[in-house]
């Protein structure tokens, strides 16, 4: 039932069929099915008009199951109407809705998912050392329609891999994503399934991965109807978002799986990021989640007759779980293992270095910021167990130095560093320019994965604020009042006429001043040479670096400063990867035997990159401020 149907060898539909929801079989028929142990009855209303009871399932072993198959085309529109255990007769959008005709309350339309045709049957995707991440907001960037026009100049741009910040039906037309409920509907906000699949396609016949960020730790606060008519949520925890997600229950469990394998099967998704895993009560779920699509990615193999697919996870967890993490190393069926986790280490040291705020959870990272930072670049994770300052001397992390590089995603700023500060500031508006572009020298030349976010390319001055839109007034204010209160603890926001001057997160033109303003490098200078530097170090990367990516481990990471360091990995080819940098604004010239070691390397070294005049400095003993220098050894 849950599988892909190939109607021709050499004309794949990737239709995934899910045994849930509406499932058009084609020749007029569709099957429904919904599972609502707190209803009393269930039917589905078609088009408004003609509304067609469901059975309980017959097997015993489906307990709270109701379904019907029945005459109904695709595009057709429909809602269930249950008589509830708790709340009486109500009528309610498809859980498992491919699509909505309007907003979250909206009616769910029938898709036929075989409809699209797509044009790269052959794509087996990348494999996981190739990735070079791009996080972008649909909306922003004009939603699927003008991302896929977007995809051209990143890929000329050197990036393989976009990610798009969650997608899934949200309350309203503009919002991050996070306040989803109906997790396998596009937004319709951002445009048809179609045109994301047209994404998707137009990504891979450019030689480019896509992939989704999904929300399986809540549901949003509007338009979430599962605790009326299922056990869906437990009454005994909290996230903090609202009620626990029951993933001792199977139901619950396969539904979130099933999402999973329906975004990778039936969109060609070549990877997902699951956003905040930590507050997942059942954390043994990752690994059987993981597991599970390893498998069925490997049985969708067989079944069409080509090639490994390269399909990717990737964690957010603050607890540094290394335990989950593979690199991308072991991607055999039965995995349960993540390749990646994106590193909030190694942003919060680098931010602390080019910033100097040691607020908030960045005073785990005030003291000793070099030695951090050359600890991040040697093993992964700084907090490796250690207790963490910031959250009262809770033990955080589990070691990661076993772990190859290529198991944390690294970078300078994403949607939460960003759009969590209270100005919504990029680095462009509180960094030393100099000072930043060694940071991102280090971020794209270091055998970590590497991201950026939207405009990060060109340097884009516009801030990225925390935007919703609420039809409920009561909920906008809620969300206003939460922000106001989590701000009101610093003391640039001690008076109250500094947090009226908040941007409001409900409002139109919060989401329109977080649009990154489109460029033409040949008409700004600044612009350009932003472009010009990332699109040089990306160049760098493929081909001096990821090549010999599998299989490197780092050999030493050393603080040479107050915010220098000095760091080598061995790559697989045996040359040995070095890279000296200086992101303070004073030059290190007290040299220690490390630094004297690194110049000692230079003699016969491939110098990869030189961020102007570091190889003369350095040889006359001087690191100089805002400095990088890339060096590649020969093999020994």
């Amino acid at each position: 039932m849950n599988s892909l149907v190939p109607l021709h060898p050499n004309n794949v539909r990737f239709h995934y069929r899910l045994p849930f929801g509406a499932e058009y079989l084609g020749n007029g028929r569709t099957r429904f099915r919904l599972w609502a142990p707190l209803a009393k009855t269930a039917a589905v209303e078609l088009d408004g008009r003609h509304r067609v009871p469901m059975s309980p399932s017959l097997s015993s072993d489906e307990e709270g199951w109701f379904e019907v198959e029945t005459d109904c085309e695709a595009l057709t529109q429909y809602h269930y109407v249950l008589m509830s255990q708790i709340d009486g007769e109500i009528s309610v959008p498809d859980p498992a809705s491919r699509c909505q005709a309007g907003d979250v309350h909206a009616d769910s339309v029938v898709i036929d998912a075989s409809a699209y045709q797509w044009q790269t049957l052959d794509w087996r995707g990348r494999p996981w050392h190739e990735t070079v991440l791009y996080e972008l907001h649909v909306g922003a960037l004009g939603g699927f329609a003008g991302v896929t026009q977007r995809l051209q100049e990143l890929a000329e741009l050197g990036i393989t891999a976009v990610e798009l910040m969650p997608v899934s039906e949200f309350p309203g037309a503009y919002n991050w994503g996070y306040d989803g409920v109906l997790p396998y509907a596009p937004d319709a906000s951002y445009g048809t399934p179609e045109q994301l699949k047209q994404l998707i396609d137009t990504a891979h016949s450019l030689g480019m991965m896509v992939f989704l960020d999904v929300v399986y730790n809540h549901f949003g606060p509007d338009g979430n109807y599962l605790a009326s008519y299922s056990p869906f949520f437990r009454n005994d925890t909290n996230t903090p978002w609202g009620q626990s997600i029951d993933f001792h229950r199977p139901e619950v469990v396969d539904f979130f799986a099933q999402n999973a394998l329906y975004w990778l099967q039936e969109y060609r998704f070549d990877g997902l990021r699951l956003d905040a895993v930590h507050a997942i009560g059942d954390q043994s779920w990752l690994r059987t989640l993981a597991a599970k699509v390893r498998a069925a990615i490997a049985l969708e193999d067989e079944e069409i007759g080509l090639e490994k697919r390269h399909v990717h996870l990737v964690l957010e967890h603050d607890g540094n779980a290394a335990s989950l993490l593979n690199g991308g190393v072991a991607g055999e069926s039965g995995s349960g293992k993540y390749e990646a986790q994106w590193n909030d280490d190694g942003h919060h040291v680098l931010h602390v270095l080019l910033t100097g705020e040691t607020g908030g959870y960045y005073a785990d990272y005030a003291i000793q910021p070099a030695e951090k930072l050359a600890r991040c670049l040697r093993e992964g994770f700084i907090y490796q167990g250690e207790p963490s300052p910031y959250r009262d001397n809770e033990l955080r992390g589990e070691s990661s130095v076993e772990l190859p590089p290529t198991a944390f995603v690294l970078f300078l700023q994403n949607h939460d560093q960003i759009g969590n500060r209270a100005r919504g500031e990029r680095l462009t508006a509180l960094a030393d320019p100099a000072a930043l572009r060694a940071a991102q020298a280090l971020l794209l030349l270091s055998p970590q994965i590497p991201m950026l976010f939207m405009g990060e390319e060109y340097g884009a001055a516009q801030p990225f604020y925390y935007f919703t839109s609420h039809a409920d007034e009561k909920l906008a204010d809620a969300v206003r009042m939460g922000r106001r209160k989590e701000f009101s603890r610093f003391p640039e926001f001690a008076d109250s006429a500094a947090l009226d001057a908040l941007p409001d997160p409900n409002s139109f033109s919060t989401f329109m001043a977080s649009i990154p303003e489109p460029v033409a490098p040949e008409e700004d200078a600044s612009a350009g040479q932003w472009m010009g530097w990332c699109y040089r170090l990306l160049l760098i990367r493929r081909e001096a670096i990821t090549p010999y990516l599998p299989g490197a481990i780092a050999l030493d990471a050393q603080a040479i400063g107050p915010a220098a360091v000095y760091a080598r990995w061995r790559l697989n080819n045996g040359t040995v990867l070095c890279i000296t940098v200086n992101l303070g604004k004073e030059a290190v010239t007290d040299s220690s035997d490390t630094t004297l070691d690194a110049l000692a390397t230079l003699a016969g070294a491939d110098v990869l990159f030189d961020s102007g005049g570091v190889l003369d400095s350095l040889a006359g003993g001087v690191l100089s401020p805002h400095s990088i220098l890339v060096i590649r050894e020969a093999a020994r």
